[in-house]
């Protein structure tokens, strides 16, 4: 047994059992076909390739027709609860993170110093950070949902996140959009009135094409920087959060004056929702299309730029 960066990986017999974030997987060391199996909060994500050994015919073969019935169902239920667990961190996503300028104004009046100095940037940062990491153990809890489609696309280009597929996300992104639209309309609600001008959620300040083209350049950064901090990056927990929440509120910075930015097509939607543009091309052009582009051209440059060495094998 031995520790690989953040998977845990045991070989025994003819079996090897990788654990990784919210999946694991079988592989049969002796010549059988590759299963993936996904647990997310303690079920099953799906069976996407059947390990298949025994090839006798009789009642047996009537047994394998009637547990592919069972991972069917399971893998439906799977994408069902994946989807509405993602949908609800979504809406703690949306609903909560407007207290960040909020909390951070506030702790910088406290200790007497400017919101907008380099010491209340600090402050923020250190706010985003607890977010961030509240997010993460929450979305851990959930096993292993999302509220940014782009990162999930990012993961899955990159072959990260196995327990996706072009079906489940289909399923997922919708669920997020909603989820999207209730924290904006609750986060509206609940505000108190001396803060509600912070509500405005990202819009588009540039022309449509120069939007998209930066909506995807920062999308494409911060999910470069995601990748890199997660398998280059430090091991400990709590410094790769910190740096994501600084290269994060720089890209916030850095966007201001051209999208808002967003950066995650499902905030994106919620808060486009609320205002009455969410059924125009500007929001599917711009906070969607740019986004899984950038995305997906970060996932294959970090591949490209960081690719695994071939394995050689030993001759007997």
């Amino acid at each position: 047994m031995r520790w690989r960066g953040l998977r845990l990986e045991t070989r025994g017999g003819r079996w090897s059992i990788v654990v990784a974030a919210s999946f694991f997987l079988i592989r049969d060391e002796g010549g059988g076909e590759l299963g993936w199996r996904s647990f997310r909060g303690g079920r099953e994500a799906g069976l996407l390739a059947e390990v298949e050994r025994d090839k006798e015919e009789g009642p047996r073969h009537g047994k394998k027709i009637c547990r592919r019935g069972k991972d069917t169902g399971k893998q439906e239920m799977g994408l069902i609860k994946g989807a509405v667990s993602d949908a609800i961190l979504t809406f703690l996503f949306v609903s909560i993170m407007p207290f960040l300028g909020v909390l951070s104004s506030i702790v910088a009046g406290y200790v007497g110093v400017e919101s907008k100095s380099i010491s209340g940037l600090f402050i923020t940062v250190n706010v985003a950070a607890l977010f961030m990491l509240s997010f993460s153990l929450i979305g851990a809890a959930m096993g292993g949902a999302s509220f940014n489609p782009s990162t999930t696309v990012s993961l899955y280009t990159a072959g990260l996140k196995p327990d996706a597929s072009l079906l489940s996300m289909a399923v997922s992104f919708p669920a997020q959009a909603a989820g999207g639209v209730a924290g904006a309309k609750t986060i509206l609600q609940v505000m108190p009135k001396q803060y509600r001008h912070v509500l405005r959620g990202p819009s588009l300040k540039v022309d449509l094409h120069t939007g998209a083209i930066a909506e995807g350049a920062l999308t494409f950064v911060l999910c470069f920087n995601l990748l890199f901090i997660l398998l280059k990056g430090p091991k400990n927990l709590l410094v790769k959060i910190w740096l994501l929440a600084v290269g994060t509120l720089c890209l916030v910075i850095t966007g201001g004056k051209y999208t808002g930015p967003s950066m995650n097509p499902a905030n994106a939607y919620g808060w486009a929702f609320v205002n009455n543009w969410h059924n125009t091309w500007e929001l599917f052009y711009v906070y969607w299309i740019g986004p899984f582009i950038g995305a997906t051209l970060a996932a294959l440059v970090f591949g490209f730029l960081f690719k695994k060495p071939p394995v050689k094998e030993k001759k007997a």
